[in-house]
């Protein structure tokens, strides 16, 4: 086993501050001497840890673009005491890292994010140079990218690995194309931890009792490792080994607080990437005491950002001020609806004979599939996929919502088109964007608790339907390349829903409607449509089971297309345009520029990391977890590696906070996503549409529920596509990697191939 263990800078003094560093610079760099206060202690015998220890270390977190900082910003918040603040590499200029570092001593520390890309490149590495650079005396740890920058500041070269390594691992979890020459290293920078092993592991073999050799080699005053475990490797592995596989993967600065690893503390596979956390806040306790760094900092509350304007921060974006809480109700204001839900429950109706199918067809079949809705779960065992909902135009409160972005770049707004029960449409142009909105519509919804109670679903109506790939733009995304010909959002607002229960049978039927527009305050309503539309489905339902099975929409059982003979699905790319598009992924990925990975366990490593990292954005610190890390679920027709990342959300964020932070899904787009984002939006000619994007619910009790878009069939404008692709990896295939696109397709198309065929010979 190891664990990096930082140790504690020299006591005599710091480097001063570079001589390219302005004066006001060097106006704040310190001697380093102990306060009366700790020297007292000492002279008692006293240890001086449990005083630094009380207090928490406030750390500001440079984030380079990256899909892993919020796994740093969760760990850093449970070891430090108190969350970092999270500065995006190109949202400071260096007056206000010094300001806020310097002037203000509103942070103890200073840790910097992988991320994409090069230190070389200043696009890449934005602020991070500079103060690698100019913060002489302050503690400073950088993770992969930082690591690389340390060294490339101080004049090591940076060169491509031997091997791209993603997702693979011998203890700590590594995520990179590029290194730190060793040969190339300056006098100032040590190498206190290296890896000499030529072979990495996936997370399942790294578990294997038969590996003993441990990935790690270093002075034991810099790093701990169990002797036990190494010494009879360390005589096997000769110097030409040695030589030709070490890769350094931990350094320090001589006389600097700095230290950088080239692994992936805060991996959820990475052995000990806590205690390395820790270890950087003991070093930092440690130099401020002899400092009086902690002693005079000007920021003594736990809410360290009480010092920073919140209008320069990434991570107060997400802070979108106080909100109604759920369960909570206000007096009505501008906007504002009081929704109430009634509900009956019809016991056991499911039957060999009537199933959801019939339902669907029964209640929603005479609108010929039009304005309706079926979110179909019938996989039942292990109590996977129970409930079953759908619906049509209902009530007064039903509305269509579609949305069209009006370009392609961020913040461009777009047109909202609402068209309501009776057929009235109203058009506007929303400068804020589709999330905004719905953010908006879901917060004006007051609601009761006792509504709901006993129910055992989470939609209770509300929104369904689909948000777009293109959405992106509203999350993230700098641009999109091509427009979508589909809506990029479309919604139901519905407010008449039925529910079936695949595991016993049962099948709920709901109502919503305004209280404040149907009764006059009393809580008593005066309009029972909503209560006939009850009563009226309750009868249908009871009077189904009655009825043979095989109900068709609009009671035909088929509908012949004149040209079905001849459909057939065209593929959008030739095979030597996709294999070329595939190669150039190979180049990114070489160049750092994407962190792929091999397929599965690797692959589902990284995008487990990369959605702790989203989750990590809108959950409490300290709350995310994986309570199942690449188990094994089988279905009917594949057997698939599943994983489940959980985390308390934040009381004052909503449903579409969290949407906004994990949208589109880091499945469909690599990581770092932001860059993988537009590495794909360069190669890809046609936009993804609905395809990437996602299908599902908001419920107006701010319940949600949404997946990602795969081997799905979209219909519009009498055209049937399916989506699909693959992630390339660092050892792809571009051959295989077109096969595997068609393998992926084959299934969905071919539904629809067959159903075209079976409707022309039925004739």
């Amino acid at each position: 086993m190891a664990a990096l263990r930082l140790p504690a800078p020299p006591t005599a003094s710091w480097a001063p501050v570079p001589p390219h560093a302005p004066a006001s610079a060097s106006a704040y760099a310190r001697r380093v001497h102990p306060s009366r206060r700790l020297a007292a202690r000492r002279a008692k015998g006293e240890d001086a840890e449990p005083e630094a220890a009380a207090m928490p270390v406030r750390t500001l977190l440079i984030d380079n673009y990256d899909s892993y900082t919020y796994n740093l910003f969760q760990e850093l918040s449970v070891v430090n005491g108190v969350p970092p603040v999270v500065v995006r590499n190109d949202e400071w200029t260096w007056r206000d890292v010094f300001n806020r570092v310097y002037k203000e001593r509103a942070f103890d520390n200073i840790v910097i994010s992988p991320g994409p890309g090069s230190p070389a490149c200043p696009g890449d590495i934005g602020i991070c140079l500079r103060i690698l650079s100019e913060c002489g005396d302050i503690p400073i740890l950088g993770v992969c990218l930082g690591h690389q920058a340390l060294g490339f500041v101080h004049g090591a070269k940076i060169v491509h690995a031997p091997e791209a390594i993603h997702g693979r691992l011998r203890q700590v979890v590594r995520y990179h194309s590029l290194v730190i020459e060793a040969g190339s290293l300056p006098d100032d920078l040590l190498s206190i931890a290296w890896t000499a092993s030529p072979k990495l592991l996936s997370f399942l073999e790294s578990d294997r009792t038969d590996i003993s050799n441990s990935v790690f080699w270093g002075s034991l005053e810099n790093f701990m490792v169990d002797p036990s475990r190494c010494s009879s490797n360390a005589e096997e592995l000769t110097n030409s080994v040695l030589d030709s596989c070490k890769i350094i993967m931990g350094l320090k600065h001589s006389s600097r607080p700095h230290y950088g690893v080239q692994f992936h503390p805060e991996s959820v596979a990475t052995h000990y990437g806590r205690q390395i956390l820790q270890n950087f806040k003991k070093v930092t306790s440690d130099f401020g005491m002899r400092s009086l760094w902690l002693q005079e900092r000007k920021v003594y509350s736990a809410d360290q950002c009480s010092s920073i304007p919140k209008d320069s921060l990434h991570s107060e974006r997400l802070e979108l001020g106080d909100r109604v809480g759920a369960g909570m109700l206000v007096k009505r204001g501008s906007g504002k609806k009081h929704l109430r839900l009634r509900w009956k429950k019809i016991n056991s109706l499911l039957s060999p004979t009537v199933d959801s199918e019939d339902i669907f067809a029964a209640l929603f079949g005479h609108q010929n599939g039009e304005d309706t809705f079926w979110l179909d779960s019938s996989s039942v065992d292990q109590n996977r996929a129970r409930f079953s909902f759908m619906g049509g135009k209902g009530g007064s409160l039903w509305k269509q919502i579609t949305f069209h972005l009006s370009g392609q770049r961020a913040n461009c707004g777009g047109t909202l088109v609402i068209r309501d029960a009776n057929g009235s449409t109203a058009k506007n142009f929303i400068k804020e964007g589709f999330m905004e909105f719905l953010n908006e519509e879901i917060e004006s919804i007051q609601y009761n608790k006792e509504d709901y109670e006993g129910l055992p679903f989470d939609f209770h109506g509300g929104y369904v339907g689909y948000l777009g790939y293109g959405l992106k733009v509203e999350c993230d995304a700098a641009s999109n390349k091509a427009k979508s010909s589909t809506p990029d959002a479309c919604l139901f607002f519905a407010d008449n829903i039925v529910v079936v229960d695949h595991n016993n049978g049962d099948v709920y039927v709901l109502s919503l409607h305004d209280e404040y527009t149907s009764n006059n305050g009393d809580g008593v309503s005066r309009n029972s449509a909503h209560n006939s539309w009850l009563v009226e489905t309750e009868k249908r339902l009871l009077r189904l089971s009655a009825m043979a099975s095989g109900l068709r929409i609009n009671g035909k059982a088929n509908v012949r297309s004149p040209d079905a003979s001849k459909q057939s699905f065209v593929v959008e790319k030739s095979k030597d345009q996709y294999i070329r598009d595939v190669q150039s992924c190979l180049g990114y990925i070489r160049d750092g520029e994407s962190y792929e990975f091999e397929k599965d366990q690797a692959e589902n490593l990284m995008i487990v990391d990369l959605l702790r990292n989203d989750l990590g954005k809108v959950c409490e610190p300290g709350s995310v977890h994986v309570p199942r890390l690449m188990d094994v679920e089988s279905y009917k027709t594949v057997h698939t590696m599943v994983s489940t990342i959980c985390g308390t959300k934040k009381s004052n964020l909503g449903p579409v906070d969290c949407v906004r932070a994990a949208f589109p899904g880091g499945s469909m787009t690599g990581a770092p996503k932001v860059r993988s984002m537009e590495i794909l939006d360069s190669l890809e000619n046609s936009p993804r549409g609905v395809y990437s994007g996602s299908i599902g619910f908001f419920s107006y009790n701010r319940t949600f529920d949404l997946n990602i878009v795969i081997r799905t069939v979209v219909l519009h404008n009498g055209e049937a596509s399916v989506g699909a692709g693959g992630a390339i990896v660092a050892l792809s295939d571009p051959e295989a990697e077109y096969n595997e696109m068609l393998l992926k397709a084959k299934a969905p198309t071919k539904v629809v191939e067959d159903w075209s065929q079976a409707i022309y010979n039925s004739d």
